[in-house]
């Protein structure tokens, strides 16, 4: 591993937060207690901050490794299509999951949460996938 994609993971890591503050924390708050009531029982008020900084960071450095190992992308818009991909299949699995396990998740609020996952998927993939590229080209 090395620096450009520590900084690259970085970078989504930070876009990924910040976007998930305004989308989750800002935007859909209200939206995501009213479609899914189970919520009010599990929520932690307030969150506990490091612990969402380091899983931003550590999924902007899985992001980053694909990108950067495997998959050769290292565009912002390329960056954007494999993160935008890579979320709303992960997080389609992971809300199917909870759906089917447990009171956590409903049909309705399944899919505002992949829609928005999304998006922040392919923000951070922006980054990452610009800061990989960043240099390279003339």
């Amino acid at each position: 591993m090395n620096n450009r994609v520590l900084l690259a993971a970085l970078a989504g890591g930070v876009a990924m937060f910040l976007a998930g503050w305004v989308v989750y924390g800002m935007l859909l708050m209200d939206t995501m207690r009213e479609m899914n009531p189970g919520m009010a029982g599990i929520s932690k008020e307030p969150p506990v901050m490091w612990a969402l900084i380091i899983s931003n960071l550590l999924w902007g450095l899985v992001y980053a490794l694909i990108f950067s190992r495997w998959a050769g992308i290292n565009t912002l818009q390329g960056g954007a299509i494999a993160g935008a991909w890579l979320s709303a299949l992960i997080s389609l699995s992971l809300d199917l999951s909870f759906y089917g396990m447990s009171t956590i998740m409903t049909l309705n609020w399944m899919v505002v949460d992949v829609v928005a996952s999304t998006v922040l998927g392919a923000v951070g993939g922006a980054a990452i996938g610009w800061v990989l590229g960043y240099g390279s080209r003339p």
